[in-house]
């Protein structure tokens, strides 16, 4: 739908971060803890890797992260966490994906249910919106020269790049995230973020304010619960609409 942008992309130039620089580092801290389940070492664990550096680049202290890796992989007492992805829709009939790092999972599901309340959407069970997206792996570069880049993304084994903002963007298979990314940085292209992502297949167009500010607040609010680490939505903007709700 050109002309209209993605909650993804929505996400990118609002720069969301949580109100409190605190709950901040538990959700980094819960999706590390999250990903030491399969291994303390990230050399081995491609998945803890990406949680560290993504948590570096928030600037989570060392001393959190290492905590972190430790309660996640056993080493101290610091309860199970889980991770669960809950499924809902917004207002407007616009699917959501809401991935979540929970020590409670009580605690998580009703405050993801009453997030979705309060703003005019309903929770959904398990597979009634994820048909209508797709994994994939999102590697971002600073800007460049497309045709080059995507040359050597290719050759690195990404499946498409595309001009995003602020930089170019990489898709790949999920399972061929960690080649593509290091097959890039050995390339010696600048990686700034690569990241396992709910894609929408489809698209809903929001046109009218009333449902776009719905929309907005539910997935702020959303992005404001320490135990959410992602959300993903499948709804389309103009950018005059985004205009008048900022």
């Amino acid at each position: 739908m050109s002309g209209h942008s993605k909650w993804a992309s929505i996400k990118h130039q609002k720069g969301i971060k949580d109100a409190r620089r605190g709950a901040s580092f538990t959700k980094f801290a819960n999706l590390i803890s999250v990903a030491a389940r399969a291994g303390a070492d990230p050399t081995t664990n491609f998945k803890l890797r990406l949680a560290i550096d993504s948590a570096k680049k928030a600037a989570v202290p060392n001393a959190n992260i290492e905590r972190a890796i430790r309660r996640g992989s056993g080493q101290d007492d610091g309860g199970s966490f889980d991770e669960v992805v809950y499924e809902g829709y917004g207002a407007g009939g616009v699917a959501v994906m809401v991935e979540t790092a929970t020590d409670n999972r009580n605690r998580t599901a009703s405050d993801v249910r009453a997030a979705f309340s309060k703003h005019g959407g309903s929770l959904g069970t398990t597979g009634s919106v994820a048909y209508q997206f797709e994994q994939r792996g999102v590697i971002e570069l600073p800007s460049g020269e497309v045709e080059v880049t995507t040359m050597a993304a290719i050759e690195a084994g990404a499946e498409d790049v595309e001009e995003g903002a602020g930089g170019l963007i990489v898709y790949t298979k999920p399972t061929e995230l960690d080649a593509v990314r290091r097959g890039l940085s050995e390339a010696g292209y600048e990686v700034t973020r690569a990241e396992l992502v709910f894609e929408p297949t489809t698209a809903v167009a929001v046109t009218d304010e009333a449902t776009a500010r719905k929309l907005m607040r539910l997935m702020d609010t959303l992005d404001e619960l320490d135990d959410v680490t992602a959300t993903y939505a499948n709804f389309d903007m103009a950018p005059e609409l985004l205009d008048l709700l900022a």
